[in-house]
């Protein structure tokens, strides 16, 4: 098991996490940096709980790097088109490159620049997604996981932690990110087994694994993985 590196917390809340650049295409580089930071949610948190909001801030995190070289492109495109066009989803999605866009003035950086601010942010950026996006936020009940993390203190924290790694495709290849995502499905299954005791899939994470096949973030040899390690026995 895992318990190992969700270890106790130095100095109080915050223990000493600091992303390290990582080579190799081992699976197990940034998701142990990722997994640590589920050692931040300890005490408010089940660690049952832990992989609904490490799993989808990670997606953010990642759909956040693969847009940001085209944010500026993509802005001054839906600001030349805004209403002009009534669906503009096409004509950005080829500016990105991908079957997604952010059409919101801020990145995740943008949403930390000031911390009392970042719980009325968050839902800001998200709602600039396209459709697919936003479906996986209401998966996972964005509204509530920020307002939670936000009462205790751990919203600015953990989501600074997160955003300290580079997830965009320069540095992480979408093959490899496919691996991180299903090395976290199968330790955060393996947590939920030692607490709830019995392995079971919640429908959030089938229905992300399934948006991000359709992305282009998983092939489906990861799919069948990613399914086999956290389907019920």
């Amino acid at each position: 098991m895992w318990g190992g590196a969700l270890g106790e917390s130095v100095n109080g809340r915050e223990p000493d996490i600091r992303y390290k650049a990582v080579s190799g295409s081992d699976p197990r580089n940034h998701a142990d940096f990722i997994w640590s930071v589920a050692d931040l949610l300890r005490g408010d948190y089940k660690r049952s709980e832990y992989g609904k909001v490490i799993l989808l801030l990670t997606v953010l995190r990642r759909l956040d790097g693969v847009l940001a070289s085209t944010k500026q492109q993509v802005l001054e495109k839906h600001k030349q088109l805004q209403g002009r066009l009534e669906t503009m989803a096409p004509v950005l999605n080829r500016i990105t490159g991908v079957q997604f866009n952010n059409t919101s003035e801020l990145d995740l950086r943008r949403v930390l620049d000031y911390p009392p601010n970042v719980a009325d942010q968050l839902p800001q950026y998200v709602a600039g997604f396209s459709e697919a996006v936003r479906d996986i936020s209401e998966m996972f009940d964005l509204d509530a996981q920020i307002a939670r993390l936000d009462a205790s203190n751990l919203l600015y924290l953990v989501l600074g932690k997160l955003v300290d790694m580079n997830l965009g495709p320069e540095n992480v290849s979408n093959i490899e990110m496919g691996y991180h995502y299903e090395e976290l499905l199968r330790r955060f299954s393996e947590l939920s087994n030692e607490t709830a005791g019995e392995h079971f899939t919640p429908r959030e994470v089938v229905e992300l694994i399934v948006n991000l096949l359709f992305m282009g973030f998983l092939n489906n040899e990861q799919l069948t993985l990613a399914r086999s390690t956290t389907s019920s026995t």
